[in-house]
């Protein structure tokens, strides 16, 4: 059975601050030349993209090795012809899907952004980036229809990170949840799916979203520096919790629950597979290489989040280069 993706709309009640910024005055030059540049790279899905691609959604389009029950005894005991190529469809589908749907959560946040960052330069870049999360909405929703011909449902992972991130009314949550996490994570998966896909089109996807999603990590950096120093108390352990939680929730999200049962597989041992998988650790672990060293410029990375990360397998990327 084949899952059903419920095309009816979800609603989150959402308080909205809104800011006006009545001087116009530039505070931070860097965004306006971020701004500049989001302008000069604007890219059109419908015709910069190769649509007349043929693409066989039962191929290996991306390395089965982010297969999470890949090189388990699950899957050496698959049939190549009969099930292998289902499971690729199927999970090609599921990872793909959620990038859609974070790309809508991305859509509808910085929609928000627009209205509560505090300065007319900041409003400015989100406003671009609205139109960047669009398009990729676009791109994604196109490919995942008439390509693999499969779209699943959010993960409820997913799901409830994005819900957080809208539903919440500090401007900074927005950004530290989308800007630095959400998108963060998206980079890193994006490197890796860019560097494994064999799939001519679904790089070219991803290399263009690439260079979006890094404009809009460099934006929450941008706008974020100097917020949480000398913050202390409840207000910050607010930020932390928040930061840990979010990270656990995003490591969970690329396990593919929703698809074994789907595709006909034991669903337990699948899962007890993919959570043992080596592999799929590194892969989970290395997703974070883009957040970790931007929650420590931010000056978020407090011994308690330190022990969170640590917690998470993660600590290890503090010491990299910010990519934003």
């Amino acid at each position: 059975m084949d899952p059903i993706l419920d095309h009816t709309v979800d609603h989150v009640l959402a308080s909205q601050d809104v800011a006006y910024d009545w001087s116009y005055a530039a505070r931070r030059p860097e965004l306006g030349t971020l701004y500049e540049k989001s302008k000069d790279l604007m890219w059109n899905a419908r015709t910069t993209l190769a649509w007349d691609t043929d693409v066989d959604p039962e191929r290996e389009l991306v390395s089965d090795a982010m297969i999470p029950i890949y090189g388990t005894e699950i899957w050496q005991k698959l049939d190549p012809v009969r099930e292998i190529p289902k499971v690729r469809q199927h999970v090609v589908s599921y990872l793909l899907s959620n990038f859609l749907h974070g790309e809508q959560g991305a859509l509808l946040a910085t929609s928000q952004i627009v209205a509560a960052a505090p300065t007319a330069e900041s409003k400015l870049y989100a406003a671009a980036q609205v139109f960047d999360e669009a398009r990729h909405v676009e791109a994604y929703n196109r490919y995942l229809n008439e390509k693999i011909q499969l779209v699943y449902p959010p993960s409820p992972h997913l799901k409830q990170l994005l819900d957080t991130v809208l539903a919440d009314s500090r401007w900074d949550f927005k950004f530290l949840g989308m800007q630095i996490l959400i998108e963060g994570l998206a980079l890193g998966a994006f490197g890796l799916i860019h560097q494994t896909a064999e799939e001519p089109l679904i790089k070219q996807i991803t290399q263009l979203i690439m260079q979006d999603e890094a404009r809009h990590v460099a934006y929450g950096v941008m706008s974020l520096r100097g917020q949480y120093e000398g913050m202390t108390g409840s207000e910050l352990r607010d930020r932390e919790d928040f930061v840990i939680e979010s990270s656990r929730l995003l490591r969970d999200r690329f396990l593919a629950q929703e698809v074994w049962a789907t595709v006909g597989l034991p669903q337990a041992e699948c899962e007890a597979a993919a959570n043992a998988s080596v592999t799929m650790q590194m892969f989970r672990r290395l997703l974070f290489s883009k957040i970790v060293p931007n929650i420590k410029r931010l000056g978020l990375l407090t011994p308690y989040v330190r022990q969170g990360f640590e917690e998470l397998g993660i600590l290890e990327y503090e010491t990299w280069e910010p990519s934003a």
